[in-house]
């Protein structure tokens, strides 16, 4: 078991989670990562992954259930924060998906993201590395490229891309 300070401090790298949401996990979930064995079953406890509600092949919106309130609020919370952080992965997320599914859930499916990764620094003992506010759009630039003079056409612009 990890030294329950240096554990407060990893999480406080995490954009939108600062010294006293750290606490709350902590207190929440404990440092002892064991008794979960993959952070599904951490993120199903906590009841903040998404929910699951499919009939006759089509997939219906599923609510996520109640859990632990003092855990969710927590990580709700960061995931607010985030939200508003400048130029990180997780505010690149929350927009990406608030644009699609509206911002509530994106803020929960950011907390989920917390959560996951709060997991992993746990049980592997690493740090928070940020991937960054393009890694979305650097995942596939030919989509993103696409996509883009795609609405300049639409828009009534004529575009010429020229590789530089």
């Amino acid at each position: 078991m990890a030294n329950i300070e240096d554990v407060i401090v990893q999480f406080d790298a995490i954009p939108g989670v600062g010294r006293r949401i750290a606490e709350d996990v902590l207190a929440e979930m404990g440092s002892d990562m064991s008794r979960f064995p993959t952070s599904g079953h951490l993120a199903s406890w906590a009841k903040v992954c998404p929910g699951n509600n499919e009939s006759a092949g089509k997939r219906i919106n599923g609510k996520t259930t109640k859990g632990n309130p003092w855990l969710r609020s927590a990580l709700v919370e960061a995931a607010w924060t985030a939200s508003r952080s400048k130029n990180t992965y997780l505010s690149a997320q929350f927009k990406r998906i608030s644009v699609r599914r509206g911002a509530k859930r994106a803020a929960m499916a950011v907390a989920h993201t917390i959560l996951v990764t709060m997991y992993h620094m746990l049980t592997r003992g690493t740090t928070y590395n940020d991937l960054g506010g393009a890694y979305f759009d650097q995942r596939n630039v030919k989509r993103v490229v696409f996509r883009s003079v795609t609405r300049l056409e639409n828009l009534g612009f004529k575009v010429s891309l020229v590789p530089g």
